[in-house]
C-alpha cells in the first residue's frame, strides 16, 4: 500500500529544505526553501511518536554528521541514513542506529556503475540485503530517467529501466528514487515516473520530488497501484510550506492500513 515516508535533509548541520537542482558546490547557486529552527532529533521524534517507518535521513554535502546521529538516537534502529554512504563507513552508520543505509554515489566512481563497489557495500553488511537501499534519484534527459550523482549535479551511465531495476533487485531491500528536477519545487510530481516504477518494482520503493498537496498521496497510490510510497519535504506546514499538513499526511496513511 502507498504510504507518507517523510525525511530529514541535513545541509550544513541543519535540518532544510532545497531545491534539488541547486545543491552544487557553489552556495551562491543554492536556493533555500526552509531553514528549521528545531534540530534534527527533534524530527526523528516526531516520526517516532507517529510510528512514520521508512523515513530516510539524508546528509546533503559535510559537516552534517553530528545531526544525523542526533536524529538516529531519537528513534535508534528505525531510521535510513544516507549521502556519502560507502563501503568504508555503511556498517559505522549501523552501528550508530540507522535501520539501512541508502547508497548511491558511492556505486558510480567516474560516473559509470560498478558491480564491484555494490558488493563491497553488502560484505560490510554481513551481504544482509535487508540493511541496504539503492537510491536511484535522477533528472531527464529527453524522454530518459538518468541517475545522478554527486548532489544530483553529475549524471551516470545508468538510466532508470526495468532492466536497471531488475538488475539492482537483488541487491537491496528497497529504493529511494528523487526526482531531482521536481525535488523543492513544489511544481507537480513525475507522474509518468510515478506510473513507471509501480509497474517495474517489486520490492518497496519511496518516490520524492514535486509533491504539493495531501491529494498527492492518492494520486502516487491511483498511479502506482498502491506500489509506490511518497515523500512530501518543502510543502508540508512542519517545514515551512503552506499546502500540506504534516498531521493529514499522518491520518491518511493511517487510513490506509485501517483498510488492510
Amino acid at each position: 500500500m502507498t504510504r507518507f515516508r517523510p525525511c530529514i535533509d541535513l545541509h550544513s548541520g541543519q535540518v532544510k529544505q532545497i531545491v534539488g537542482g541547486t545543491l552544487s558546490e557553489a552556495c551562491s547557486e543554492l536556493k533555500v526553501n526552509h531553514v528549521s529552527k528545531l534540530p534534527a532529533s527533534h524530527f526523528g521524534a516526531l516520526y517516532r511518536e507517529h510510528g512514520l517507518h521508512g523515513a530516510h535521513v539524508i546528509m546533503l554535502g559535510p559537516g552534517n554528521e553530528a545531526a544525523a546521529q542526533e536524529a538516529l538516537a531519537a528513534w535508534p534502529g528505525k531510521l535510513q541514513l544516507g549521502g556519502g554512504i560507502t563501503a568504508g563507513n555503511a556498517r559505522l552508520w549501523i552501528e550508530r542506529g540507522a535501520e539501512k543505509v541508502i547508497v548511491t554515489s558511492y556505486l558510480f566512481p567516474e560516473a559509470r556503475f560498478s558491480l564491484d563497489r555494490l558488493n563491497a557495500v553488502l560484505a560490510t553488511l554481513d551481504n544482509d540485503v535487508g540493511k541496504l537501499v539503492i537510491d536511484l534519484s535522477c533528472r531527464r534527459l529527453g524522454g530518459r530517467w538518468i541517475v545522478a550523482m554527486n548532489k544530483w549535479q553529475t549524471m551516470t551511465d545508468m538510466e532508470v529501466t526495468q532492466e536497471s531495476i531488475r538488475l539492482l533487485e537483488p541487491f537491496c531491500s528497497e529504493f529511494l528514487i528523487h526526482a531531482a528536477d521536481n525535488e523543492g519545487l513544489q511544481s507537480g510530481i513525475d507522474e509518468e515516473l510515478v506510473i513507471k516504477l509501480g509497474e517495474w518494482c517489486t520490492k518497496p520503493v519511496t518516490y520524492a520530488g514535486g509533491a504539493r498537496h495531501r491529494e498527492d498521496l492518492e494520486l502516487v497510490k491511483k498511479l502506482s497501484g498502491g506500489k509506490v510510497d511518497l515523500t512530501i519535504g518543502s510543502a508540508l506546514d512542519v517545514f515551512g510550506g503552506d499546502s500540506v499538513k504534516f498531521d493529514d499526511c499522518v491520518e491518511w496513511t493511517q487510513q490506509q492500513s485501517d483498510r488492510l
